[in-house]
């Protein structure tokens, strides 16, 4: 082998190699270890700065890192390319599973009102095979516990999917009504990616609770042939309803629903609280 042909192969190699390289995953919020957010008033919060579009599409910083409430995790998957953005990650929030849409440029952020206690967020690659785990304690005592939060995600990019929650006091709290007056609340209308729609109330009233999806329009699968996007209409729901949550009686339930056409409304779960 010639000189010259030997620094030709070695920069193809590294080439070769970058291309193939697992995407490393960053985590910049929420922060490990032990945190005390103080100096806020005992009252729950669900207030986010986004548009009703994708809740990837930035903002500002959580409270927590100096900001206004916001973005409270947010992070960066290293080497990331258009291909592998446009594939859903995987985000867990205290058990909770659910998809992360990510930007071309590989960034992510979602609003999110953590409880007091111990928390726990991770993020992982389309395959899975590379993640990052934050583990943090809010010891902000003042801060009230929820109760019941309703976590709703899909499985289809470019989707809208709504939350709808009707509490035993007739409250019925979706994207034209965010905050009821019981204290709860929905923290964002995604109208694109895969969710999450959060609904949270510190203290549930006593009796029947319904939870409906609707399905408000129906997502794109990408591009066809003819350089026209392709409808998607079947996409999986997913909802998780957490009981007590942060407490010894904290129960966790998640339900999947098969949604075929825009337009449809489907009753997942009737639920009496406590």
């Amino acid at each position: 082998m010639s000189r010259l042909a030997l620094p030709l192969l070695l920069s193809l190699c590294a080439l070769l190699v970058a291309a193939t390289a697992p995407a490393q995953v960053t985590l910049d919020a929420p922060r490990g270890g032990w945190k005390h957010s103080g100096g806020e008033p005992a009252q729950h919060l669900q207030d986010v700065n986004y548009p009703a579009s994708r809740v990837n599409a930035g903002g500002p910083r959580s409270r927590e890192d100096g900001g206004e409430l916001g973005a409270a995790i947010r992070g960066r998957i290293a080497g990331a390319t258009p291909e592998r953005a446009r594939q859903p990650h995987l985000l867990v929030v205290n058990g909770v599973a659910m998809p992360l849409s990510v930007n071309a440029d590989g960034s992510f952020a979602r609003p999110y009102a953590f409880p007091p206690g111990a928390n726990s967020v991770e993020v992982r690659s389309p395959d899975r095979k590379q993640g990052r785990r934050v583990n943090f304690y809010d010891a902000n005592a003042a801060r009230q516990r929820v109760g019941l939060r309703i976590v709703l995600s899909w499985d289809s990019d470019m989707t809208d999917i709504d939350l709808h929650v009707i509490s035993p006091d007739g409250q019925h709290v979706f994207f034209g009504e965010r905050l009821g007056k019981n204290g709860g609340a929905l923290d964002v209308d995604v109208t694109g990616g895969y969710g999450p729609e959060i609904y949270a109330i510190p203290s549930p009233p006593h009796g029947n609770w319904q939870v409906y999806v609707n399905y408000f329009g129906g997502g794109m699968s990408g591009m066809g042939g003819d350089g026209q996007q392709e409808g998607q209409e079947i996409t999986i729901a997913q909802v998780a309803i957490i009981t007590r949550e942060g407490t010894p009686d904290e129960r966790l339930q998640v339900f999947r629903v098969p949604l075929r056409r825009p337009g449809e409304l489907t009753l997942v779960k009737s639920l009496v609280y406590p």
